[in-house]
Order: C-alpha cells, then sequence, then structure tokens
C-alpha cells in the first residue's frame, strides 16, 4: 500500500511517500481501506517536533474516513462507512496518510451516508469540534444570542459558523485576510471582522462594540492561548469563551484567574478526544445528516491526492485554505 510517511522532524519535505505491507488485522483491531483523510494543524506540529512523545517514522493523520477492510468486530462488517478521529491516531500508531489503517475498534464510528469521500472525510475532526465546542458554550438549537468566533476562517471555524448560522444565533467571526470575509458570509456569518491577531484587541474590541455594545454573549477562541485573556475582556459580562483551538501555543503566560476573568464571566475549553469512538458516532451521524439535508454547510477548501501530502502541508502550515484541505489516497475515487 501507499503510505505518507514521516520520516524525521522538519518541514514538508519529510513526509515522504512509500510502499508498506498491509497491516494485518489483530484482536480488538480493524483493517479501514481509507478513502479519505481531513487534515489538521495537529499533524503540522507533530511533523514539525513539537509532539515529544511521537516517535519518527510514522505514519501521521489523526482522522480518517472509510470502510472495512476486515474485521474483528461483529458490529463492524466489511464493506461498512466508518470513521475514527483522535485517540492517539497517527501519534502512538500509524494514522490516516495511507490507503489503509489498522485501527482500534473502539474508535471506529459507523457511519450510514451518501456523501462523496472528500465531503465526508472534511466532517470528523472538525464538526465534532465545532459541535462539542458550542456545546460547551451552552449553546442549543433556536436559542437566542450572539456568538464571536475567534480564528473563523480556521476549519472548525467555518464548521461552527454553519451550524450556529443553522441553529439561528447572531454571528460574528474574525479573519486575518480580508479576502476571506466572502467565504464566512458563505458559511452564514453575519459580521465579518478583521483581527490583526494582537493580544492588545483594540481594533477588533472597537469592532466588537460597534455591533454588539454589550459584547457577544458567547465567544468560541480557536487561535487559543495569546488571545483568551482579550476574549475574557470582550464577551459581555456573565458570557462565556471557549477555547478549542491552539494556533497560539499552549500555555497562557503569567495567567492570573481572579485578575483575568470577570465576575460571573465564564472561562470553558474543549478537545475533541471527548467524542472519540462511541461518545462521537451518534454526534457525527447527526452531522452527516444535517450535511446531507443541506442544513450545515461544509466547506473543502481543496483536496489533495495522497502522493502530493508535502504539498498539501506546505498549503496548510501558509494559512492558504480557507475551510478543511483533504487527502484521498486512492486515485480513482
Amino acid at each position: 500500500m501507499r503510505a505518507a510517511v514521516c520520516a524525521r522532524a522538519g518541514g514538508p519535505e519529510v513526509l515522504e511517500i512509500r510502499e508498506l505491507p498491509v497491516p494485518s488485522v489483530r484482536e480488538g483491531w480493524s483493517l479501514v481501506r481509507v478513502m479519505g483523510a481531513g487534515l489538521n494543524r495537529s499533524e503540522l506540529r507533530t511533523r514539525q517536533g513539537h509532539s515529544p512523545n511521537v516517535r519518527f517514522p510514522r505514519v501521521l493523520g489523526i482522522e480518517c474516513v472509510g470502510t472495512v477492510a476486515a474485521s474483528t468486530d461483529a458490529a463492524l462488517p466489511v464493506g461498512q462507512t466508518v470513521a475514527a478521529v483522535m485517540g492517539e491516531m497517527g501519534r502512538e500508531f500509524d494514522g490516516g496518510y495511507a490507503e489503509y489503517a489498522l485501527l482500534p475498534n473502539s474508535l471506529l464510528m459507523p457511519v450510514s451516508t451518501t456523501l462523496t469521500w472528500d465531503v465526508l472525510a472534511a466532517l470528523p475532526e472538525t464538526y465534532l469540534t465545532a459541535q462539542g465546542s458550542l456545546d460547551a458554550l451552552g449553546i442549543v438549537p433556536g436559542a437566542a444570542g450572539r456568538l464571536l468566533i475567534r480564528g473563523g476562517t480556521s476549519s472548525v471555524g467555518m464548521a461552527a459558523a454553519s451550524i450556529a448560522s443553522a441553529y439561528g444565533l447572531r454571528t460574528a467571526a474574525t479573519t486575518r485576510r480580508r479576502e476571506k470575509a466572502g467565504a464566512l458570509t458563505a458559511a452564514g456569518v453575519d459580521h465579518v471582522l478583521l483581527d490583526d491577531g494582537g493580544s492588545d484587541g483594540g481594533s477588533l474590541a472597537d469592532d466588537v462594540r460597534g455591533i454588539w455594545p454589550e459584547g457577544p454573549d458567547h465567544i468560541l477562541d480557536l487561535i487559543g492561548t495569546a488571545t483568551v485573556p482579550d476574549s475574557l475582556k470582550l464577551v459581555r459580562r456573565g458570557g462565556t469563551v471557549c477555547v478549542s483551538g491552539s494556533l497560539s501555543g499552549w500555555l497562557i503566560r503569567e495567567f492570573e484567574p481572579i485578575a483575568m476573568i470577570p465576575p460571573g464571566t465564564k472561562l470553558t475549553a474543549f478537545h475533541s478526544d471527548s467524542l472519540k469512538g462511541a461518545a462521537g458516532a451518534p454526534v457525527l451521524q447527526r452531522v452527516v445528516d444535517e450535511v446531507q439535508a443541506g442544513v450545515y454547510r461544509p466547506n473543502v477548501d481543496r483536496v489533495f491526492d495522497l502522493g502530493d501530502i508535502a504539498e498539501a502541508h506546505r498549503y496548510m502550515e501558509n494559512d492558504q485554505a480557507t475551510g478543511k484541505v483533504v487527502v484521498l489516497p486512492h486515485t480513482e475515487f
């Protein structure tokens, strides 16, 4: 089988296409013919060497969709469409950047769908993160409210905008690039705000107050630690900030909760590992159903062949994507 192997830590060039043996099934694991894999920035950081527990060479990929090729679980018959996310895929064991992946049965989520592989591959990690984040914020369908998405043109940001729009929320989203505003509007965002990513948030605060003088009720912060203190100032008093992204790192330097969290305001977080396997299966099926019904509008920015994985990583690393980047391992599809 073809696989994209990360030979060592480094730039996109360390991703090498190699011929590897198709893995043999073992108890508790099943073989999946990978039909598509969404790319994620965590894979970029792993490739760069920022995941100290990962040993190279390694087939990266924290998610994939495909069909069961060989099973050790009666609930996962051969031919069943499945998705898998997280659970140390592409880190402790080889992940989705290959034509076949041997995965724990506990990670496999059966899916019923008529979606094409590229669209289905764009959903699992992205939409589970977006849905879990909105749940963490306490947002439910039909609830009135104002949501600000920081990092709006990321794949999760676009997914969150799509879900929030379907819920009926008033939404605003930030982008650093004016030319990406149209994509956010198409995703259902009511207000597109330019944000230079600075920590002081001065101009963004003015723009937010210009549309919502009291501030948003909810902020989904996908930029992460560099902007969390600013988001806590932007949200209305008593509102909630959810951190679901780490584009700016993992640590908030000199974090002082009493000084930085206004009274009554809430700070929470979401990590997609909590919706893997059985926990995520019904959520993902609901997302798939809503996409098929035209309620959610997934954004597939670009589709690459597995052989072009280095180019795909370079494209992602240069922040060229607006939405999800997908790799298809089997060129005949």
